[in-house]
């Protein structure tokens, strides 16, 4: 059975799109009228951080395996909200948002790893989405079907430094690991890409 992630309640002003990308761009959510300026300036916030950086942290999530990234990223919204009032710098939500999308896809992954183990019968290749499938469609697939095919902590790696372009400092922040480890892996996915691409040839 596959497991749905809550959907996120945070709030958007009326008529206002949803980010820049996908499905969800079309959507608006509903406007929660506050009285208090510390909530207030939190929804402020977390829609602008909604408007940035949706299609960005979509994507990321489908480039990381996830099979279900418009639920992921949605959770993740909602976790952000929830603890908005916890983070030490509002400059540093993108960051935390971004750790926030890579451990949910981390999770979800491990979790249909064991439903499909105590599966009486082989599952399917999970349906992508169309967003998804529009997300990766301009990429070429044969090296993202190879990159789907590395170990997580090395496909996080390649994605974060190659596809989002971050620091070796930002990365080792999104995946909760040291500066050293971030260039294993990476260094790791590299060479494990590479075999792979030119086995393909």
């Amino acid at each position: 059975m596959r497991r749905t992630i809550r959907s996120t309640a945070v709030p958007l002003p009326v008529g206002q799109p949803a980010g820049n990308g996908g499905a969800a761009a079309d959507k608006t959510l509903p406007r929660q009228v506050s009285a208090d300026p510390v909530e207030q300036e939190r929804e402020a916030a977390v829609a602008r951080l909604f408007d940035q950086h949706y299609a960005s942290m979509l994507r990321l999530a489908a480039l990381l395996g996830a099979d279900d990234p418009e639920n992921i990223v949605a959770e993740a919204y909602y976790q952000i909200y929830r603890k908005w009032r916890k983070l030490r710098d509002a400059d540093s939500a993108e960051a935390y948002l971004r750790s926030i999308v890579c451990n949910l896809t981390r999770m979800r992954i491990r979790h249909l790893q064991v439903a499909r183990r105590h599966a009486e019968t082989p599952s399917a290749d999970p349906i992508t989405s169309a967003e998804n499938s529009a997300l990766l469609r301009d990429d070429q697939r044969v090296l993202v079907d190879a990159l789907q095919q590395l170990p997580a902590r090395q496909r996080e790696a390649l994605v974060l430094r190659h596809w989002l372009g971050l620091r070796e400092s930002e990365i080792a922040a999104a995946m909760g690991i040291s500066a050293g480890s971030v260039k294993t892996h990476t260094s790791r996915g590299l060479a494990a890409l590479t075999q792979a691409m030119e086995a393909r040839r």
